[in-house]
């Protein structure tokens, strides 16, 4: 297979942050930050210096760690929010602006030709300061086409090395993006990226679509945390790409410690069935699947739990089966003749009926009571 010509940026200490609710210390931002330099990651966007005093000194600080990853800064459109952007030491600005009707009637009820002239020369500005320039177009998924080209092909013009595509309220279907993308690629001889919102469960979906079509660099949080329903999720990103997109390079082993991390420092618990890295993840009930897994773990687990750092779980319940009650048995240090074994397994089945979690105490409560009464 041959790779993906893409890179991650990764912006969850500033669109993750602004997740309702959720605000990280410096502290908190230095780990996300060095977690994701060691995981591979190409670029982070730090933050949105313009917000505080201390959100900069979090930017600056992150920005001369010495890692790996370029380090960006989020600006509007505006002098001042560049200028602070640079002034924290980053080494590219992401400059935005709005780009639908609906959303330029509403922040600047002035002809958008005339903000996109405003904008071209912010551009200017920062290339001038020495930095380099991603230019993003805000609410571009429900822009007219014909303006969104000459949008990028204007900011490219100036010298913005990537354009940004923002699906910001998660409108778009993966057959859309596959389309909008691969005209935008055509269009303009420049890197594009991909910035997919969640609101409709499309985000991951989007940002692989958007790949395939030829976007450059793709857009993540961890956990997928975000405004609303959040945005493209890292974790599940990487596995796609390392499974279906031979791409290889990023330590996949070091994504569930660094996504419960982030459970932990933005108080947002994980579904327990989130993809790669919540708790069920790589758990397994039913007899059938668990009977499979004991001979050939690719039966029903197309990536093992140690890429993600993860581990597999055999949960007895309803569905449990003799060969996984056998396995767990053992793994206690347990020995059963066949008739208990059978004695247990009904046992185990009953309490799971009537909503009771089979924990190991439990189970060895089971194991001792049917001892007793053999």
């Amino acid at each position: 297979m041959k790779p993906w010509n893409i890179e991650i940026c990764d912006v969850t200490l500033r669109d993750g942050e602004q997740t309702s609710g959720v605000s990280f210390s410096c502290e908190e931002k230095t780990e996300i930050a060095q977690g994701l330099d060691a995981i591979g990651i190409e670029v982070i966007e730090a933050g949105f210096p313009a917000v505080s005093q201390n959100e900069a000194l979090c930017v600056k600080t992150i920005a001369n760690l010495g890692l790996d990853a370029r380090i960006c800064g989020f600006a509007r459109s505006r002098e001042s929010d560049i200028q602070a952007a640079i002034d924290c030491d980053v080494d590219m600005v992401s400059i935005f602006i709005p780009t639908s009707e609906l959303h330029v009637k509403l922040k600047f009820r002035k002809p958008r030709e005339e903000v996109l002239e405003d904008a071209l020369k912010m551009i200017d500005y920062a290339r001038d300061h020495g930095v380099a320039v991603r230019f993003a177009a805000e609410d571009a998924s429900r822009t007219d086409l014909p303006f969104l080209k000459q949008v990028y092909r204007s900011a490219a013009e100036h010298g913005a090395v990537l354009l940004s595509f923002a699906d910001t309220v998660g409108c778009l279907i993966p057959n859309e993006m596959q389309r909008i993308m691969t005209e935008l690629v055509s269009s303009v001889d420049q890197p594009f990226c991909a910035h997919c919102h969640n609101d409709m469960g499309c985000a991951v979906a989007n940002t692989l679509t958007a790949a395939e079509a030829g976007a450059f660099q793709l857009h993540t949080t961890i956990n997928g945390i975000g405004e609303r329903s959040g945005n493209a999720s890292l974790e599940e990103l990487l596995v796609a790409l390392r499974m279906n997109g031979g791409v290889d390079r990023y330590d996949l082993s070091l994504l569930t410690g660094l996504s419960h991390k982030v459970e932990r420092f933005s108080g947002i618990k994980l579904p327990r069935n989130k993809p790669v890295t919540g708790e069920l993840a790589f758990s397994h009930e039913s007899g059938i699947h668990i009977a499979a897994i004991l001979e050939d773990p690719e039966s029903y687990e197309y990536f093992p739990p140690d890429l993600v750092g993860g581990k597999r779980h055999f949960i007895l319940g309803k569905h449990t089966g003799k060969k996984a009650l056998e396995h767990v048995v053992a793994s206690l240090g347990c020995e059963l003749s066949d008739k208990q074994v059978c004695r247990v397994l009904d046992l185990v089945k009953d309490h799971s009926e009537h909503k009771c979690n089979i924990t190991p105490e439990v189970l060895k409560k089971l194991i001792r009571k049917v001892k007793e009464d053999h």
